[in-house]
C-alpha cells in the first residue's frame, strides 16, 4: 500500500496498480477493490493538492470525458463478472502492462507523437474500465501518454490529477454495487495513516531519485503476482 501511495505523489506513477494484485492474493477481489478505493481517494487529496493546475490542459479536456465513460462501462462489467474471473482479468492486465513496458524499453527512441483526441479518448476509456475493475488504469493511459514524451512534471501532474478525479467518480458505481460495508471501511481506516506519508514521500522522490531501480523491483513483484492471479482466476 505504501508503494501505491508513493506513486500517487508522482514517483514511478505506473506502479500504483501494485496494491490490488498483492492484496488480492489473500482477500476476494471485490473486497480488495473497495478497501483500495477508500485508500486511493485519501491519497488523491494530497496528490491533487500538490499537482493541481500543472496538468496538460489540452489532453485533460479529452481524457476526463473518456475516463468517466470507461468508469460507467467498468461498473457494468464489475456487476456481471464473477470475483474469480475479475481476479484472472486483473492478472492478465498486470502481465499485459509488464509486456508493454518491456516492449517500450526495447524500442529505439522515436519522435514524440502528436496530440490525438480520438486516441486519447479511447485510451482514457480503457483506463476507466480497468481502473474500475481492478484499480489498474495505468496501462491503457500510458500507452497513449508515454509516446507523447511530455516533460516529467507535466506527465506526472496529468496522471495524478486524471486518476484522482476518476477515483472519486468510481465511488458512485462502487456504492451502487454495495461494496462499502463496515468491514471494508474499518480495514481501510487501519491502513489510512500510511497514505499521506507515502504521497509526500513520492513527491520528494520524484524530484531526487531516478525511477529505474524502483521500476525494476516493482516489476518483479508484479510479474510474480500477475502469474499467480492468472493461475488462481482461470486454472486453479
Amino acid at each position: 500500500m505504501l508503494i501505491s501511495a508513493i506513486s500517487k505523489g508522482g514517483f514511478a506513477g505506473a506502479t500504483s496498480n501494485i496494491m490490488v494484485p498483492i492484496m488480492a492474493l489473500v482477500l476476494p477481489v471485490p473486497q480488495v477493490a473497495a478497501i483500495a478505493l477508500i485508500l486511493l481517494c485519501t491519497m488523491d487529496l494530497s496528490g491533487l493538492r500538490a499537482w493541481w493546475g500543472q496538468w496538460d490542459r489540452q489532453e485533460m479536456r479529452v481524457l476526463l470525458p473518456g475516463g468517466v465513460v470507461g468508469v460507467a462501462m467498468g461498473g457494468v462489467l464489475f456487476a456481471w463478472l464473477s470475483p474469480r474471473t475479475v481476479m484472472g482479468v486483473l492478472g492478465v492486465i498486470t502481465l499485459s502492462f509488464l509486456a508493454y513496458r518491456a516492449v517500450q524499453g526495447w524500442r529505439r527512441a522515436r519522435p514524440p507523437t502528436p496530440h490525438s483526441a480520438p486516441r486519447g479518448f479511447i485510451a482514457a476509456m480503457g483506463s476507466g474500465i480497468t481502473s474500475t475493475l481492478a484499480h489498474a488504469g495505468a496501462p491503457p493511459l500510458q500507452m497513449y501518454l508515454l509516446p507523447r514524451a511530455m516533460p516529467r512534471a507535466l506527465f506526472a501532474a496529468t496522471n495524478v490529477v486524471f486518476f484522482g478525479v476518476i477515483n472519486y467518480v468510481k465511488l458512485v458505481p462502487y456504492a451502487m454495487l454495495g461494496l462499502f460495508d463496515w468491514t471494508n471501511i474499518g480495514t481501510a481506516l487501519v491502513l489510512l495513516p500510511l497514505c499521506p506519508l507515502g504521497v509526500y514521500l513520492g513527491i520528494w522522490l520524484q524530484k531526487r531519485v531516478p525511477d529505474a531501480a524502483f521500476y525494476r523491483i516493482v516489476s518483479v513483484l508484479l510479474l510474480v503476482t500477475g502469474c499467480k492471479l492468472v493461475w488462481d482466476g482461470f486454472f486453479a
